[in-house]
């Protein structure tokens, strides 16, 4: 397999660098993003040759939804696939939209969905701080280096005046933006301004004919923001930077190689390489995701308040099963499958196979996915300890007060409950709804239910108490199932339907669920006995 690095004919790096893990993308059967790639390595490498450095910068003016981790699993996967850096960065500027707890939160989230970062605001690292808004001065002191330049300039236009420029493009049907009036203001009224502290901005001078840049998804692409748009601000009035601004210094100081992100970025990365361009600083590579989308097409939006990912969570989904449907819907891989986990999914991945379609999402196939990955943790000794742990927590939580058995909730029983339930459940919450209650709690039921079913229940209860005698103490489904049938041939007046309604009836008190045989199993011989000698006594509620 050959190895690969993005080098640049310019710098001493001309010769074909080759880190450790690097996949060479070139050998890709996809022609165009060979092409795309191998444009991409004839640019100035932009930080220390071999190590890849990705980045996940989300604001925290809301909590983590689905499209947040899905940017945040590509990133994931391309550092871990080449032996790199994954970076959380949080882009908190906006001061005024902050969310309470959402900081927190975020990483907690990335942490639980099994993409923990490598360097954060929690866990540090050699290019922090990872908050914004506490590397104020960097932004400052670049800002200074491109008004000193002439690339940026003080704005002292007041919020009333661009107002009223809004307003007036859009009366005339143009797009709204700043007219560059303070552009030719002479240095020694600005001065003046300043000496005065009058309220400003500072723009970054945007200038006609952007080059064209070469993204790893959609190919060439230009964008020239000078004939749309009036100078953007970088510094904002209260001292704090654009997000345009901070994205592209922290992008440079903080080494990343590779920007990988949603596409509705892909229009506003012409704005960032002339920022790049202005400073005299190489850009990274730029790859822009396609949108997730729902099912129908229609956009994912934060609105819809399932598709946090705390309400995933909270909800008993796998972070593993979340991972696997996002992906599963997706591109970037070799082939698409179910039941990928975390290491098969950086095995599998394939930059070139991204395409630029949208991705459509079906959330109604989760259950699914989640079923498929809860079955691989109960099989899975060491998950499954930590599952059994989980429910012997949720079981005194919901059952506490009705739990008449000491055994019910010891780890053998609950494993036993597992092994069997795997492949029927995609939660381990069902295990705690009313449907499985009689796992955990005796029920109850009365004289006029039984007598409903037959008129035979005492003779067959002492069928059953004998069967599980005989047995021994060993009890499997597929026997039992076969000796119910045989043992219902024993009752005088009453059919096999009537007798399996009766002995789900004294087992759960349920009319469904699961096999009357798989019941007996879970519960154990000893607990299945005394549910059945119940309709023994002579009480007319049992």
């Amino acid at each position: 397999m050959s190895l690969w690095f993005k080098c640049c004919r310019r710098c001493p790096l001309h010769s074909w660098v080759v880190p450790r893990g690097f996949q060479c993308f070139r050998a890709a059967r996809d022609r165009r993003a060979e092409l795309q790639l191998h444009a991409a390595a004839n640019r100035c490498c932009s930080t220390v040759p071999g190590e890849v450095r990705v980045r996940f910068a989300p604001s925290p003016t809301g909590f983590l939804h689905l499209g947040g981790l899905r940017t945040a699993l590509y990133n994931y996967i391309f550092a871990k696939k080449y032996g790199g850096v994954f970076i959380l960065r949080l882009e908190d500027t906006d001061q005024s939209r902050l969310v309470p707890g959402a900081a927190d939160s975020i990483e907690d989230m990335l942490e639980w969905a099994g993409v923990p970062p490598d360097e954060s605001p929690r866990r540090g690292g050699p290019v922090g701080p990872y908050l914004q808004s506490q590397r104020l001065d960097l932004y400052h002191q670049t800002a200074q280096q491109l008004v000193d330049s002439g690339h940026a300039y003080h704005c002292f236009c007041s919020s009333r005046r661009l107002e009223l420029l809004k307003k007036e493009a859009l009366r005339t049907g143009q797009t709204p933006g700043y007219d560059n009036r303070c552009r030719h203001l002479q240095a020694d009224k600005v001065k003046k301004k300043l000496d005065r502290e009058e309220s400003h901005v500072i723009r970054f001078r945007l200038e006609a004919g952007v080059e064209p840049f070469q993204d790893l998804i959609f190919g060439w692409n230009r964008h020239d923001v000078a004939q749309v748009e009036g100078d953007p601000v970088v510094i904002k009035a209260d001292g704090f930077p654009t997000y345009h601004f901070a994205n592209i210094v922290d992008d440079h100081y903080m080494k990343v190689t590779h920007v990988l992100r949603g596409s509705e970025w892909l229009i506003s990365t012409s704005k960032h390489l002339l920022m790049y361009q202005a400073l005299g600083w190489q850009p990274p590579t730029f790859g822009h995701l396609p949108l997730l989308m729902n099912k129908d097409g229609s956009k994912l939006s934060k609105r819809q308040g399932d598709i946090f990912i705390q309400s995933f969570q909270r909800d008993g989904v796998l972070p593993e099963a979340l991972l696997d449907i996002t992906t599963n819907c997706g591109s970037g891989f070799n082939t698409n499958r179910m039941g990928r986990s975390i290491d098969e999914l950086i095995s599998e991945f394939n930059p070139s196979k991204i395409t630029t379609h949208s991705t459509l999402l079906d959330l109604e196939k989760l259950p699914e996915f989640n079923r498929l990955h809860l079955r691989r943790r109960i099989e899975d000794e060491e998950q499954c300890h930590l599952l059994i742990k989980y429910l012997q927590e949720e079981i005194q939580l919901a059952f506490t007060a009705e739990i008449q058995d000491a055994e019910v909730p010891h780890k053998d029983y609950i494993r036993r409950v597992l092994h069997l339930r795997k492949g029927h459940m995609s939660s381990l919450k069902e295990l705690v709804s009313p449907v499985h209650s009689y796992l955990w709690v005796r029920p109850s039921f009365s004289s006029q239910q039984v007598a409903a079913l037959t008129a035979e229940a005492q003779h067959i209860a002492s069928l059953v108490l004998k069967l599980i005698e005989e047995r021994d103490g060993e009890l499997s489904v597929d026997r039992l199932s076969k000796d119910l049938k045989t043992l219902t041939k024993q009752a005088k007046a009453t059919k096999y339907r009537e007798v399996m309604k009766l002995l789900r009836l004294v087992l759960s008190g349920l009319q469904q669920g699961p096999s009357v045989a798989e019941m007996m199993v879970s519960l154990g011989p000893t607990e299945s006995s005394h549910r059945f000698q119940k309709l023994l006594l002579p009480s007319d509620t049992s």
